[in-house]
């Protein structure tokens, strides 16, 4: 019986632990861009239906420690909104998870996550009024992408920094829905049997780490500019979604 189950050897076991170093760096020096980077990456070495459960796990400690302080500074009405359309979003996602092709997925989440990544650097900003129908399609949008691959941040990044409104609160907020949506995504991710007792042993591995990116990124913060900052983590969610591609797979497995 194998001592830790579903743990890759030889050259994926360095893919799973490059991506949770890097998914972990990105996340202490810029508060996001971990599962832009981790998924594509840990998808080379255990395949999409087990990457994005396992960004699942490694996530709650953070998203448990963070959630107190965002409930108490957050709109919880506007984040009910997004967080209600997570719950309609997220089971979809799911399911395409559960029942795509592997290597089909591995395509689609590489350039979904390129495309994410285009997203975040255009700058654009939801400049439209804020509305209840406006929010909970914002809410399912990111909760179908949470479900697929763990990245629901992107759009509903866009729309909250669209609002008027202290930097605080809008940090607040975008914190509360993650948490809303991490639940959703664990709930629907059991439902379709992607949770299960082979994430055991990348999870042990993985882990540790991504607990050491996370520690150097928040040493690093304050090193440098937000500007420099935010273009390092841009060009290693760029690498991690290219190099998550099947088509280097002769190549650099």
């Amino acid at each position: 019986m194998d001592l830790l189950p579903g743990l890759p050897q030889g050259a994926a076991l360095a893919w799973l632990l490059g991506g949770a170093l890097a998914g972990g760096l990105a996340r202490g020096f810029s508060g996001f861009g971990a599962a832009l980077i981790f998924v594509p990456l840990a998808a080379v070495a255990i395949g999409p239906q087990r990457a994005a459960p396992l960004m699942l796990a490694l996530e709650v400690v953070a998203i448990a420690a963070l959630t107190p302080g965002a409930w108490k500074l957050a709109d919880r009405r506007e984040v009910g909104w997004l967080a209600a359309g997570a719950a309609l979003g997220t089971p979809l996602g799911a399911l395409v998870l559960a029942l795509a092709d592997p290597l089909a997925l591995r395509w689609g989440v590489a350039l979904l996550i390129l495309g994410l990544l285009g997203l975040l650097a255009s700058g654009w900003r939801f400049r439209g009024a804020p509305s209840r129908p406006v929010t909970l399609g914002v809410g399912v949008a990111g909760g179908v992408l949470g479900g697929v691959a763990m990245v629901s941040g992107p759009p509903v990044m866009a729309y909250l920094l669209g609002r008027e409104g202290a930097a605080r609160q809008l940090r607040a907020n975008f914190g509360l829905y993650l948490a809303a949506g991490a639940v959703f995504a664990g709930i629907a991710y059991a439902v379709a049997g992607l949770l299960d007792g082979a994430l055991l042993g990348p999870f042990l591995v993985a882990a540790p780490a991504y607990g050491l990116g996370i520690w150097g990124g928040a040493r690093m913060f304050g090193l440098a500019t937000e500007r420099a900052f935010r273009l390092a983590c841009y060009g290693m969610i760029a690498l991690a979604a290219l190099l998550g591609l099947p088509v280097w797979d002769g190549v650099l497995r």
